[in-house]
């Protein structure tokens, strides 16, 4: 592992930590823990995951921060070295004697590598720089002979619109020409129509509340202005690797919305109010129309869905659900085997397989076999101790997504065996495992090819012993 001793900013100043290392040694005395300890945790500009047992409020009252101020300020005296550092998030690990001696080490971070969740363990390993799962990168199908829906009626639709906000400000032509300059696409007649109504800037409402939300009822939904606009293309819908590989794109003949992360024709103007993105859609599915209003869910990583056939419709009222016609059932794109779903590679092994996960197993451990030469998979994570001989993954020729736990990697790393296809790649965890070792090894991935490694900076220091 790279090694730096060098104290460059408040960062790297053992009394920036001193507060938070000697919450974790209380806790260690408080479990009666002999003899030297070992802490680990991680602390972001976001959040911060510290393995504390915080104090129970009193009966009949709520937690309050008051509760668990020594913990905040101490987290925030990091948290401001961090901003302080251009950082967003660090790991770290630390053996503290019983003397107090304390030996520190800071884990990062890397631009090749994605914080973890919960763990001071590393996330993601991002092998190719700038490489994205496969479904980030599918684009929409052309909709050649989509048209807009009987129901998209503009001049309808504007007279509705004034009829309800007659004292709105609306935008001018240059400001309308100005958006779609800027978005690279030119707005449907009825999103220009919505926007020559109002341009729902607040600063034309005076700063006042009440008329943002006679706005909102008007139209029915919480409006973009008009520099809020947006396209929601796959950039849009930001998921970590480990998540993104599991998920699949797909659009059946019979969709009306694309089944997409997101589109160059997704055009975003508004919030239903709970942070699902209201969008136009430019391009469909078969059997959806040009400039339909789909919702984008913020609780799903794909797709979207159906919302009104037009514009018009949705200020109406007339609300849609999707046109689908019953077909028969398609073998999934993603499999999950495990105690509690499919109980066997042969059962979700298809030529269309996309993503596999082995997860939680009881049994005997898996061939890979059954998946060998399936032309479409690209994912396979397998939770320790599951595969019966981890070296038949050098037999899966388009994997750019692969993650095991440390004893298998390690099988694949002295044999050489790390497939050469991989875009990022992941090293389970389960447990309170050292987090050095777990570095160190993904260190040695990220060397193969030739990626930024995690550094790791040792701060020495003296905590006192506890009283």
């Amino acid at each position: 592992m790279v090694e730096q001793r060098l104290c460059r900013t408040r960062i790297d100043d053992f009394a920036t930590w001193a507060p938070v290392l000697r919450l974790l040694l209380a806790e260690q005395a408080h479990r009666h823990v002999a003899g030297s300890v070992r802490v680990a945790g991680r602390i972001g500009r976001g959040g911060w995951s510290l393995p504390l047992t915080r104090p129970m409020p009193p009966p009949g009252r709520a937690a309050q921060a008051e509760d668990m101020r020594e913990e905040f300020d101490a987290v925030e005296r990091v948290q401001g070295a961090l901003v302080d550092a251009g950082v967003d998030d660090v790991s770290f690990t630390a053996e503290i004697e019983p003397t107090g001696e304390t030996t520190l080490r800071l884990l990062g971070p890397s631009p090749a590598v994605e914080p973890g969740i919960g763990t001071p363990h590393p996330g993601a390993l991002i092998l190719v720089d700038g490489s994205l799962p496969e479904p980030w990168r599918r684009l929409p199908e052309p909709a050649l002979v989509a048209a807009p829906a009987p129901s998209a009626d503009p001049e309808l639709l504007e007279r509705t619109l004034r009829d309800r906000l007659p004292h709105a400000i609306g935008a001018t032509a240059e400001e309308i020409s100005a958006v779609e300059a800027r978005l690279g696409v030119a707005l449907p007649d009825e999103l220009k129509v919505l926007y020559r109504v109002t341009r729902a800037r607040w600063e034309d409402l005076g700063d006042d509340y009440e008329a943002a939300e006679r706005e909102s009822e008007a139209v029915g939904f919480e409006l973009f202005d008009l520099d809020g606009l947006y396209v929601a293309d796959a950039s849009s819908r930001y998921c970590r690797w480990e998540f993104a590989a599991m998920e699949a794109v797909d659009t059946p003949a019979d969709a009306v919305v694309q089944g997409l992360v997101g589109s160059p024709g997704w055009i975003a103007f508004g919030d239903n109010g709970g942070g699902d993105r209201l969008a136009v859609d430019l391009t469909p599915g078969p059997r959806g129309h040009l400039g339909q209003v789909i919702m984008i869910s913020h609780e799903e990583n794909v797709g979207a869905a159906l919302v009104a056939d037009s514009l018009t419709d949705l200020v109406l009222g007339r609300l849609s659900a999707e046109r689908r016609s019953p077909r028969g059932q398609r073998p999934p794109l993603v499999a999950w085997v495990n105690i509690a779903s499919l109980k066997s590679l042969e059962a979700a092994a298809h030529p269309g397989l996309e993503a596999l996960s082995i997860g939680v197993w009881d049994g005997e451990p898996f061939s890979l076999a059954p998946v060998v030469g399936l032309p479409r998979l690209r994912t396979l994570t397998a939770y320790p101790g599951t595969l019966a001989d981890p070296l038949q993954i050098s037999e899966l020729a388009g994997l750019e997504f692969l993650q095991l736990g440390p004893e298998e990697w390690r099988v694949l790393l002295e044999a050489g065996a790390v497939p050469r296809s991989l875009s990022a790649a992941a090293i389970v965890v389960h447990g309170d495992r050292d987090p050095l070792p777990i570095v160190a090894l993904a260190n040695e991935i990220l060397a193969l090819w030739n990626r930024p490694q995690i550094i790791q900076t040792v701060l020495e220091g003296d905590l006192e012993p506890l009283a």
